[in-house]
């Protein structure tokens, strides 16, 4: 509706009447709103392209001037044509009234990807580093996330097990683009822009991430309202927890008070699943390990306290319960006294059980928190144990198991490691190291984003290279814990991945438990804007190799990632000091681990031939793969060719010595098949081995990588 208010007011300046009679009946419109967080969806969002060369047909914006550090011209236009020998294009304004044409140096123009355009999307190695030998990859692509989110749907959809970002905070201080322009604190749009932009990209994700799933959302006090809004309107189906995390103890302050908080939300998938930890994050209260090494939970008072604890309150919860003092054995409980009728304290029957009532401490009669089916279902589980005697109250104490740590003993967190030989009561300790359920606020010096994310950063990238307000390795850890603790081969997705904490902390979680989990990390190549001004008065611009190597993912993501692998700084320096906390080993150490750096490229089906369409679009078919192992980067001259997690029939003549050295290799996934014939795709499917999954490509490589923005 901005745009609406923009062509209202032009409406106005040409016709008064006109334009006054819009806006009224637009008035009446958006006061018809739907209930719940309404915003602006602000389309189309338009992105540069620096790095794409100009083709005819492109959408492009005239740049400002080498040298010059005002805006150039937003106006986009169309290439009619490019005369190649003299680097010039001639080109249309778009959306114009009248026509305008003007002729422009190619070196003078950067494309423009619309929201509502298809896309073509490749992608170009820039690198890697190899110290994991059969170890899958981390990848981190270059590129507008948007677009690389859409690329992900062909190779990921369904597949992601946890998704952790960390988007822009929206703060006023213009540390994000929209369409171009920094969103600045006097932008009357801000928040809806900021949520427009989210949305689309939450959408995508959705479709990524398995139904057992997770997506962490980190953000702070700007947009975590309406954050916490939109994700319930976008992630229907989604079990949605807000976590207060402590990151910077010394506090900023901001208004009255001092500030020392951050938050996440955990946004848990239909299926999900989550994993006890060593740590709650916020005590250490919960359970302790005793002599014998193992952690056992705390069991609950079955005598009712606080709200609703008289007898009055539940009357069939009034009940005796039967023991035998001696041997200190619960026998069952009776049936409920109603409440016309005074218990009998002195209850005994001939083996000498007696019988105890529900009394509070200041002597009034109570009521017990279970009904009596449920107690005795306890009692012949081993989940009631009796405590002491209580003079005063002339009653016994009781604890029992909760219904939150049976579910633990259900799905094997906690086990039952013997029952006493008189009582029956089980012995119930966590399994392995697995005791406490994290809490929902996080209060730990590892979280410190000053100290370990600022400083720690700059340790790895050395020579002064710096990054605005990193997230703590640690505290990213701590939250991918939870969700990836069981999964040893999870794939974890960023795509606003900054300075590379999530790929450093799934290198931790690996070596700590031995997995083979990947990350794949998406960033831009976004200056700085505090650089900005400088490059530009320097005559440098987007596109220039001079600016690029500036760019986040030149600069910082890449070379942190790098660095953490090999545990030297770019140049080659070994890193000092250690790792703490969970984990501690030098810093020097490196990881075995596996890491390809991708930039994300835009093809067309009418520039680019099949054979160089191919070699872009083959990293997707790895990625779909699973990214271990050998790749097929160029189209086989034999007709076909496997590799190490998957195979590729590019002739479907040569179906049968493909399939019979698909026979002799363990280890692949997918058989890719290229025909546009369905049925002999089928014929050539039915013959793979167990275990191959088919996949059709169609023989104009690109079709197989389309996506139009905003479907």
């Amino acid at each position: 509706m901005s745009r609406l208010t923009d062509l209202i007011a032009k409406a106005k300046a040409k016709d008064a009447a006109l334009g006054a009679e819009l806006d009224r009946e637009f008035k009446m419109l958006s006061s018809r709103l739907p209930f719940g967080l309404n915003f602006e969806r602000h389309s189309p969002e338009a992105v540069e392209l620096p790095l794409r060369p100009i083709r005819k047909g492109d959408k492009v914006r005239v740049m400002p001037k080498r040298g010059s550090t005002k805006k150039g011209d937003e106006r986009l236009w169309r290439v009619k044509s490019i005369q190649r020998s003299k680097k010039i294009a001639a080109l249309e304004l778009l959306g114009a009234a009248e026509i305008e044409t003007q002729t422009v140096s190619v070196d003078d123009l950067v494309v423009v990807a619309e929201f509502r355009d298809t896309i073509y999307p490749g992608l170009v190695s820039t690198g890697k580093v190899l110290r994991g030998g059969e170890k899958p990859h981390h990848s981190v692509i270059n590129g507008e996330n948007f677009h690389v989110l859409k690329m992900l749907t062909y190779t990921h959809r369904g597949n992601v097990d946890a998704i952790y970002i960390d988007p822009p905070y929206n703060s006023g201080a213009s540390d994000w683009k929209y369409n171009n322009n920094y969103v600045g604190e006097d932008d009357l749009y801000r928040h809806s822009k900021w949520l427009a932009f989210m949305e689309r990209r939450l959408l995508i994700a959705k479709e990524l991430l398995k139904p057992s799933g997770t997506l962490i959302v980190t953000i702070d006090e700007h947009e975590v309202r309406r954050l916490g809004l939109l994700l319930e309107q976008t992630l229907e189906g989604f079990t949605i927890q807000q976590v207060t995390i402590v990151i910077n103890p010394k506090g900023v302050t901001q208004g009255y008070l001092s500030r020392v908080e951050e938050y996440a939300f955990f946004c848990f998938g239909p299926e999900s699943k989550i994993f006890a930890g060593d740590d709650d994050l916020l005590t250490t209260t919960d359970s302790k390990a005793s002599d014998d090494g193992h952690a056992r939970p705390r069991w609950k008072g079955l005598l009712r306290s606080g709200d609703e604890a008289e007898r009055k309150d539940r009357e069939q919860m009034f009940y005796p319960i039967w023991i035998n003092p001696k041997t200190k054995k619960i026998v069952k409980a009776g049936q409920y006294l109603p409440l016309e009728q005074e218990p009998d304290f002195n209850l005994t029957d001939a083996d000498g059980n007696v019988a105890v009532w529900p009394v509070r401490k200041n002597l009034t009669l109570g009521r017990w928190g279970v009904g009596v089916s449920t107690f005795n279902d306890l009692v012949k589980k081993g989940f009631v144990a009796l405590g002491a005697y209580d003079k005063k109250r002339k009653s016994w104490g009781f604890s029992y198991l909760s219904e939150q740590l049976r579910k633990e003993v259900e799905d094997g967190t906690l086990v039952v490691l013997a029952r006493d030989p008189v009582t029956g009561v089980a012995d119930v300790v966590y399994d392995g190291a697995a005791t406490k359920k994290v809490r929902t606020v996080w209060h730990r010096k590892r979280h410190d984003a000053g100290a370990y994310g600022t400083d720690l950063v700059g340790k790895f990238l050395g020579n002064g290279r710096a990054f605005p307000f990193p997230k703590s390795l640690y505290a990213v850890e701590d939250a991918l814990r939870i969700i990836v603790r069981g999964k040893p081969d999870a794939i974890i997705l960023d795509f606003f991945s900054g300075s590379g904490s999530t790929a450093h902390a799934v290198m931790r979680l690996n070596r700590q438990d031995g997995g083979r989990r990947q990350s794949i990390c998406v960033t831009n190549n976004e200056v700085r804007s505090d650089e900005q001004a400088a490059l530009r008065q320097a005559g440098l611009r987007p596109g220039d190799p001079d600016w690029e190597r500036l760019g986040i993912c030149d600069y910082v993501t890449k070379p942190r990632v790098a660095a953490a692998i090999r545990g030297k700084t770019p140049d080659g320096q070994a890193i000092e000091g250690d790792y703490k906390f969970i984990d501690e080993f030098p810093i020097a150490e490196g990881f075995e681990e596996n890491a390809e750096f991708f930039t994300l490229t835009y093809e067309t089906p009418l520039s680019v031939s099949h054979n160089l369409a191919f070699s872009r679009v083959a990293p997707l078919l790895w990625l779909r793969a699973g990214a271990r192992g050998s790749r097929i980067d160029k189209l086989p001259a034999d007709g076909w060719a496997v590799a190490d997690a998957y195979a590729l029939l590019n002739n479907a003549d040569a179906a049968t010595p493909f399939i019979k050295a698909l026979g002799k290799v363990d280890g692949v996934r997918i058989a890719y098949i290229v025909t546009d014939d369905d049925r002999r795709f089928q014929a050539i499917a039915k013959r793979l081995p167990d275990g191959v999954e088919p996949v059709r490509l169609y023989e104009s490589y690109l079709t197989n990588f389309s996506f139009t923005n905003g479907e």
